[in-house]
Parts: structure tokens; C-alpha cells; sequence
């Protein structure tokens, strides 16, 4: 199962540019001894974490960046003791030094492409390492089996992935998400058979009967119900779905759509209202909310939301995934 999991190398490039540190001495006459500024004393300090962890020696370097990180005044040598303490923690296999200087970085630099790289790779061979330690010490388990069938599937290997899933219930039964899973799946395969649509929604609801909080399996029910006009069905899985998970802004956009097409206006106009505050950018959550202020009659605040719509439309800052299918309007 390991091979599963390719090696990915994160630290290919690193450029650091080191400030000059002019440190100033002041000598105090009358007997009294030569003392270093405190800036002066920070900046002394992560000069030398820095070539420690430059030469390689990262096991000295971590805890002096580390404490060098927490009194750094200026930005230049933040970000190089950031970047050094990322590498030499990653070297060290220290993952919770290397997560702490990322985090240094991005609230310092959360706009420099470096950084941004940097994490990218990062978390990503933190993540590789997780996997391989997963596949390592506990093959069998019901996670190295789930992470495996994830994998396939990213693969396109829809067969292989499901047998994974398959396998998974086979030991437990009643392991939580998996039927979630196996019925995404189904949805999900670009040639799915005849009884696909039926097949994945026995799966859904074999996993709302194990895990009755999973919002999810409530959404897709919705969906797949909203798709053959089953308004109340629909409106019940969306419903459901808000109240399970209230930052579910699909869910509430579902379910405004789907009274907007069972013809109960007013009620449409909260739950989208909450899709809108949730999804801002969310070009169909607006148009939808403007379609159901117009049949409620309230016309002026309908305008303001399709001329938000036709804004962002124009922009193009509308995208694919993002776009909510059209409630069906009544005449």
C-alpha cells in the first residue's frame, strides 16, 4: 500500500539574503561593563541561528530560531529565520516547529509568493509522510483502507477505489462516512450504469441511519431530489442539512431554490439571504435571492440583487463550480 504514496521533495529551492547586522557597543565609563542593545542582542542572536542552521547544524538551529522568531524586530531577518526554521525542522522531522514557523510566515508574509510556495509544499510532504507512516503502522486498518480508496479515485480507478470501501464495511459495518463515500462514488463515475442514481442513495441513506448528523448525505439526497422535482423531499433533505451544519451554504441555497420552485416565495427568502451572506461571491445564491424578492413583490431589493449578479457576471469573477442551478420560476 505504500507505493501508493509518492515522495514529493519540498525543499528543491532556497534563497536567503542576510542583512548586515551592525551591532553597536556602548561603553559606559565609571567601571561599569560593555552592554549590547537589546535590539542588537536579538539581531546577534539570529545571526547565529541562522549560519547554524545555514552550515547544517539544524538540531542547535531549531530551538535558537525558534527563540530568535519571538524577539525579531525586522522583517528581512523574520522571514529568512522563518525559511531556515521550516527547513531545518523538516529535516529534523519536526513537524510541529516546522507548522509553527509556517505560521510565523504566513501571518507576517501572507501575500509573498515564497511563503505561500513554501506551505504549499510543506503541508503537502507532511501529508505524504502522514500517509506512509498510516500505510506503515496500521495497513489493515479502516483509514489506511479509506485513504487508499481516496487515492484510486483520484486516479479515475472507480472499480479498484470501490472494492477499497467495500472492504472497509466488510470489517465494520457500521463504520461512519463509508457509505457516504461508496454513494459519492457512484455519482461521481463518468460512465455510471442504469441504477447508479438508485444505487448511490441507498447509500446515502444507509449512512444517514449510522450517522444521522452527517450533513452531507442530506444535501446530496436534496439535490438528487431537487433534480426529479421532488419539491418536498427536497425541501426536507435541505432543511435538514441547514440545521445540521449552519455554515452550509449550498445547503441553504438548495433549499431556498427548491421552495423558490415549489412556489413559497416568502419562505424562499431567508435561507437565501443566508446563502448569500455565506457565499458573497457566490454569483447564483444572488440571482436566486433576486428571483425570489421579485415574486414576493419586493421589486426595488430584487433589482439590487441582479444588478449584483450582472456585476459579477460582467467581471468574470463568476466560476464554473460555483454556480447554482436556476430554481425552476413558475409562471
Amino acid at each position: 500500500m505504500g507505493q501508493m504514496f509518492s515522495h514529493i521533495c519540498p525543499f528543491s529551492m532556497f534563497r536567503s539574503r542576510y542583512p548586515v547586522l551592525l551591532l553597536s557597543l556602548v561603553t559606559v565609563a565609571g567601571g561599569q561593563t560593555t552592554r549590547q542593545t537589546p535590539s542588537g542582542d536579538s539581531a546577534l542572536s539570529a545571526q547565529r541561528a541562522i549560519r547554524l542552521a545555514k552550515t547544517g547544524h539544524c538540531e542547535e538551529a531549531v530551538p535558537a530560531l525558534r527563540m530568535a522568531s519571538r524577539h525579531m524586530a525586522d522583517k528581512a531577518s523574520m522571514r529568512t529565520v522563518g525559511f531556515a526554521g521550516v527547513r531545518c525542522a523538516m529535516l529534523l522531522n519536526q513537524t510541529e516547529a516546522a507548522v509553527d514557523f509556517l505560521r510565523l510566515l504566513n501571518h507576517e508574509f501572507p501575500k509573498d509568493p515564497e511563503v505561500l510556495s513554501l506551505s504549499v509544499h510543506t503541508y503537502s510532504d507532511l501529508s505524504t509522510r502522514a500517509a506512509q507512516q498510516l500505510a506503515t503502522t496500521a495497513p489493515n486498518s479502516a483509514e489506511a483502507h479509506k485513504l487508499n480508496a481516496e487515492a484510486l479515485e483520484e486516479q479515475g480507478k472507480w472499480d479498484a477505489a470501490e472494492k477499497e470501501y467495500k472492504f472497509v464495511l466488510q470489517q465494520n459495518p457500521h463504520q461512519s462516512g463509508i457509505h457516504f463515500l461508496l454513494g459519492r462514488l457512484l455519482l461521481s463515475k463518468p460512465d455510471p450504469g442504469p441504477t447508479a442514481g438508485e444505487d448511490a442513495k441507498k447509500e446515502f441513506q444507509e449512512e444517514l441511519e449510522i450517522d444521522p448528523t452527517n450533513a452531507g448525505a442530506e444535501y446530496v439526497l436534496g439535490e438528487m431530489a431537487r433534480e426529479e422535482s421532488q419539491w418536498p423531499d427536497a425541501i426536507k433533505h435541505f432543511s435538514r442539512a441547514t440545521e445540521l451544519d449552519a455554515g452550509f451554504g449550498d445547503a441553504f441555497l438548495g433549499l431556498g431554490t427548491a421552495l423558490v420552485s415549489a412556489k413559497r416565495f416568502s419562505e424562499a427568502i431567508p435561507p437565501l439571504e443566508t446563502a448569500v451572506k455565506l457565499e458573497p461571491r457566490n454569483p447564483g445564491a444572488h440571482y436566486s435571492l433576486a428571483t425570489a424578492l421579485t415574486r414576493a413583490g419586493r421589486k426595488e431589493d430584487a433589482e439590487k440583487e441582479f444588478a449584483i449578479h450582472r456585476q459579477m457576471t460582467q467581471k468574470g469573477e463568476a466560476r464554473q463550480d460555483q454556480q447554482a442551478p436556476e430554481p425552476q420560476t413558475p409562471n
